[in-house]
């Protein structure tokens, strides 16, 4: 049973490599090529970057296009699309200098949308001091929601996915507020959800928010036209908060010290101590395995639990004196197989495919 799942595992990883590394590498060149007929300097600058220098969050949300029976090109082009407006808005709120609840809470009405097959295009930059962007987002938008018309069952998941969605929109409009009134902005927006989740610190539950790996499983169990709503709840139960929980505490633990000298808000950065920090990790970790465990194809979703290890803490970063016992340690907490995908991700970065 052991080696079926190690063979399964192999298989995976070489698809995902071979197959679809490519894909994305073309989808986002097309977008690239899109970003050009931006007016505005600023918009086409924030546009490139988010590709360049983010191309690792579509390809590892591409994982799903693998899922078992998923119709791997329609995937592969709605998660490129999504993730790229994702990153695209996270940089018209960090890296352009504006501090604008209003302005930031409506570019995320295209996280929405994006997910609304038929919706209308709202006027996205409405409260941005740069709009002229040659129809890049609304593209975006577009492409989106022409990819999930095509899903059978979308109608079981949409629900929940624009309930992330418009949490992850909450997140990105307090968390790219002035230092001095995001930590009460998000406080007063998070804790009342602390009642559902009352394991959760305010920081984990604004983690899990973060994540967009919850919307892209479940759209990729949407090209199952018998998909049943026990299926639906299940994922969603070990994705949120575990799984995307997880995916963005490591995101944040090895930019900790990058955070701290840009003063960007960082979650991982109010643990009490290293200590803390590592059994709180640790705890995400086994809390995710064993949540995909009860899931329909597990080796798949543990096999994503240690690709998100192995990427994360590959990275150069994690190398960091300040981190890098914890690294090691975390990387035990993964087990053999993850090292071993820690090696190949090392192997990645060397090659530049990652």
């Amino acid at each position: 049973m052991v080696m079926e799942s190690i063979h399964s595992e192999v298989i995976l990883v070489s698809k995902f490599v071979g197959e679809v590394f490519p894909a994305v590498n073309k989808e986002l060149l097309r977008w690239k090529e899109q970003a050009r007929y931006a007016k505005q300097e600023v918009l086409a600058n924030q546009a490139f970057s988010s590709i360049q220098l983010k191309k690792f969050h579509a390809q590892g949300g591409c994982v799903y296009a693998l899922y078992p029976g998923s119709d791997k090109e329609n995937l592969i082009s709605f998660i490129v699309a999504y993730q790229t407006i994702s990153d695209y808005l996270d940089n018209l709120c960090d890296r352009a200098a504006i501090e604008n609840e209003k302005a930031f809470r409506q570019l995320h009405l295209a996280m929405e949308d994006a997910l609304s097959p038929g919706t209308c295009p709202a006027d996205y930059y409405c409260y941005y001091p740069y709009k002229e962007d040659g129809g890049y987002l609304k593209k975006l938008v577009l492409e989106c929601q022409t990819q999930l018309s095509d899903l059978p069952s979308l109608s079981q998941v949409q629900e929940k996915i624009l309930e992330w969605a418009r949490l992850y929109s909450h997140l990105q409009t307090y968390k790219h507020l002035s230092c001095h009134i995001r930590e009460n902005k998000m406080k007063g927006w998070i804790e009342p959800y602390l009642k559902v989740f009352p394991e959760l610190s305010i920081w984990e539950f604004g983690a899990a928010t973060g994540s967009t790996l919850g919307i892209f499983i479940l759209c990729a169990l949407a090209t199952d036209p018998k998909l049943s709503q026990k299926d639906v709840e299940s994922v969603s139960q070990a994705y949120f908060p575990w799984i995307c929980g997880l995916h963005i505490l490591l995101d944040y633990f090895i930019d900790k010290d990058e955070d701290f000298e840009t003063g960007d808000l960082n979650f991982v950065s109010y643990y009490e101590s290293d200590v803390e920090c590592w059994k709180r990790l640790t705890w995400f970790i086994e809390k995710s395995m064993k949540a995909a465990s009860s899931l329909t194809y597990p080796d798949f979703h543990r096999t994503v639990i240690r690709g998100l290890l192995a990427m994360y803490l590959s990275d150069p970063k994690a190398s960091n004196r300040s981190i890098k016992i914890m690294t090691h340690k975390l990387m035990k907490a993964g087990g053999a197989r993850a090292k071993t995908m820690h090696f190949f991700c090392q192997l990645l970065r060397k090659t530049n495919l990652l």
